[in-house]
């Protein structure tokens, strides 16, 4: 069987190899791109946190109250935060929240609080903590 020619100018073979030459730096770039987006994200939501706080201990005294002590550590201990804890009832639902205050000190600091629940806690819990505290606990 006879190879046809081509018709001359219509399938430039150069053409070809230039384009899937530039599809390839396209693609190369996309996927770095696409990697260094990934490699952030995962740094801002798996790094180290500035601010954490875990619960140390928790008393239930009584069908309306607990007390719960917790540890916080933080980058900047010359800066308050606040810090939400929360009790929480036998089906789970948020029976009481508080906010509390950590004034400057240590990078370690270990409080205790009491918070009032609108059904009988089963535990007390730190929700979580942050620099922003809100002027109604500012101390300045």
């Amino acid at each position: 069987m006879a190879q046809r020619a081509l018709p001359a100018g219509r399938y430039s073979k150069q053409g070809g190899k230039s384009r899937a030459r530039w599809t390839r730096w396209v693609l190369l770039a996309v996927a770095v791109a696409v990697g260094a987006l990934v490699a952030f994200v995962g740094y801002r939501n798996l790094g180290t946190k500035p601010i954490e706080a875990k619960q140390t201990a928790f008393t239930i005294l009584g069908d309306d109250r607990v007390q719960v002590s917790f540890e916080v550590s933080r980058d900047q201990p010359e800066r308050a935060a606040v810090c939400i804890i929360r009790a929480r009832s036998k089906d789970g639902d948020e029976a009481g929240r508080r906010e509390v205050l950590v004034p400057p000190g240590n990078s370690l600091v270990v409080e205790t609080t009491v918070l009032r629940s609108s059904k009988p806690p089963v535990t007390g819990e730190v929700f979580g903590c942050s620099y922003q505290v809100p002027p109604y606990l500012s101390t300045s």
